[in-house]
């Protein structure tokens, strides 16, 4: 039967605001199990039943050494892609997708980069980190992970990071610029790394990082539906269950990972 691997990354060590997010795993593994739903996804393909959601548990990561956690995630990566099925990743903060991109760009070199985030993530460093959550698409430019790296729902940015995104030649769709479409066409294997605050907290209040003037759900639902390109890797970041309410932003996180193991298949 055909299969998307879950790995769990608990990392938030390198959150600049508030920690929570490494609890994220566990919490969107329970909305996914909760019998409020169920796991058939809109497409129609139903997980249990079409497909498997392997789940590979959570990795296992050192604490305070950021370089020793970025090489534990990588690894542990490696291992979770080794039997083919594609890499969905539950965050964790957003340092934690600079391994996770490494890993996939092993194996597809000429990987794309669709990123979804209320933040481009460009910083040079931040407060004295070069791995900080505030930085890892600085790290996979630097690196030439991707050939392409597309950001979408943008509404921070500001001049240090436009002088990188000018740098790095990011395409970039800002939300003041969103007319409710997008153009969104890849040539060969994408990867989408999918921040929750991208969504207005309205529908995502369980963020560290409210960011008002962001997508809908189904905003990001028909994103990741109608995008253009073989989608080969994703992972679901920055939530922070410290923060949500009756677990609302958790089943949000629960129904995007579904939509996008049906994408993958």
């Amino acid at each position: 039967m055909r299969s998307v691997t879950l790995v769990g990354v608990p990392w938030d060590e390198q959150s600049s605001f508030m920690r929570g997010p490494a609890a994220a795993p566990d919490a969107i593994r329970r909305a996914l199990e909760s019998p409020s739903s169920n796991l058939s996804t809109e497409s129609g393909l139903e997980f249990g039943t079409d497909a498997l959601l392997a789940d590979a548990g959570n990795v296992a990561i050192p604490s305070g050494d950021p370089a020793a956690a970025i090489e534990a995630i990588l690894s542990a990566a490696r291992r979770a892609s080794s039997g083919g099925a594609p890499v969905l990743a539950l965050g964790g903060d957003h340092a934690v997708t600079f391994p996770l991109v490494r890993a996939c760009a092993e194996r597809y070199p000429d990987l794309s980069i669709l990123h979804l985030d209320a933040h481009p993530d460009l910083y040079d460093n931040f407060d004295g980190s070069c791995f900080s959550h505030a930085c890892p698409f600085a790290r996979i430019m630097e690196a030439r992970l991707t050939a392409r790296l597309v950001q979408v729902g943008i509404r921070t940015l500001n001049e240090p990071q436009r002088r990188q995104a000018e740098r790095f030649r990011v395409e970039q769709i800002e939300m003041r610029h969103w007319t409710g479409q997008a153009d969104l066409a890849f040539d060969g294997p994408v990867y989408v790394s999918l921040d929750l605050d991208v969504l207005d907290p309205a529908f995502a209040p369980g963020v560290s990082h409210h960011e008002p003037g962001g997508f809908s759900v189904r905003e990001v639902l028909h994103i990741i539906q109608r995008f253009r390109g073989t989608l080969v890797g994703a992972d679901v970041v920055e939530l922070n269950p410290s923060r949500d309410r009756d677990g609302v932003t958790a089943m949000v996180a629960a129904k995007l990972v579904k939509e996008l193991a049906a994408r993958m298949l």
